[in-house]
């Protein structure tokens, strides 16, 4: 008898956690010596609130200033906790510009990199003449007009599965650079901040894909802010992809623009 409540008591399960988070004052979502980070201190939290040694497995390892709504991380505990209250109880202990969403257990050989998902991100340009202290971490500032029709045309180069070589930044370690993108948008509207010109607008460029390589995002950005500047085509873009050489493609727009949306799996995790 006691033996048996000692293994039930002692038993592992697998928590999900969908989380939230402004980036700006974080080295990134890895753990990095010295240096505070997302994971840092979800492990923190819940080291603190189980008593245990864990280290959260994330799905999305977003660089410095990047944001999100709903990275995913998972973690091993024995700790009785319902697995729908972590949620409640981490955002007790964590600080206030990280927000655990949800949280939920899943199967013990749930892994959250290795599994067929969708991810969306987006990535916001505020266009006008000066910049808005209200969108300085959230969106890149950018002076001057752009042709919003040619940036919408250039996205379709992008979709479907192809060589992304073209769109990943130096140092990624990665076994291939193709990928699969499923939509690709450029949404534009008007601020409705007081004391804002007729012209002045927020644009978001929208992405979902299977899998994005180091920086893809944000070099897909910048490259479509040089089609909306005119300095390269929109029907140039689908050279860009097939030269699958860095060189070729847009400068890396700035972290602070960019967020992680949603992470979807395609069994329901």
């Amino acid at each position: 008898m006691n033996q048996k409540m000692t293994t039930q008591t002692k038993m592992t399960r697998r928590i999900l956690l969908r989380v939230a988070y402004d980036g700006t004052n974080y080295h990134g979502w890895q753990l990095q010596p010295n240096a505070a980070t997302i994971e840092g201190e979800l492990n923190r939290a819940l080291c603190a609130l189980t008593g245990e040694e864990i280290v959260v497995t994330g799905a999305s390892r977003t660089d410095a200033g990047v944001h999100a709504l709903g990275n995913v991380a998972v973690f091993d505990t024995t700790s009785r906790i319902p697995a729908e209250k972590f949620s409640y109880a981490l955002n007790q202990r964590l600080p206030e510009d990280i927000v655990i969403q949800s949280s939920k257990q899943v199967a013990d050989d749930f892994h959250p990199r290795h599994c067929d998902c969708r991810k969306t991100y987006e990535y916001d340009i505020l266009n006008r003449t000066f910049p808005l202290p209200a969108y300085r971490n959230t969106a890149y500032f950018l002076y001057g007009t752009l042709n919003i029709e040619a940036m919408r045309r250039a996205c379709q180069a992008f979709l479907g599965e192809h060589d992304f070589a073209s769109f990943c930044a130096a140092g990624a370690q990665v076994q291939t650079t193709v990928r699969t993108i499923y939509s690709l948008e450029v949404e534009c509207r008007p601020l409705t901040e007081a004391n804002v010109g007729s012209a002045d607008q927020l644009l978001t460029i929208r992405v979902k894909g299977n899998g994005f390589l180091y920086n893809m995002v944000r070099i897909i950005a910048g490259t479509l802010v040089e089609v909306g500047r005119g300095h390269i085509k929109p029907e140039e873009v689908a050279g860009i992809i097939a030269a699958k050489d860095r060189a070729k493609a847009g400068p890396t727009a700035p972290a602070r623009g960019l967020r992680l949306v949603e992470i979807e799996y395609r069994k329901n995790q």
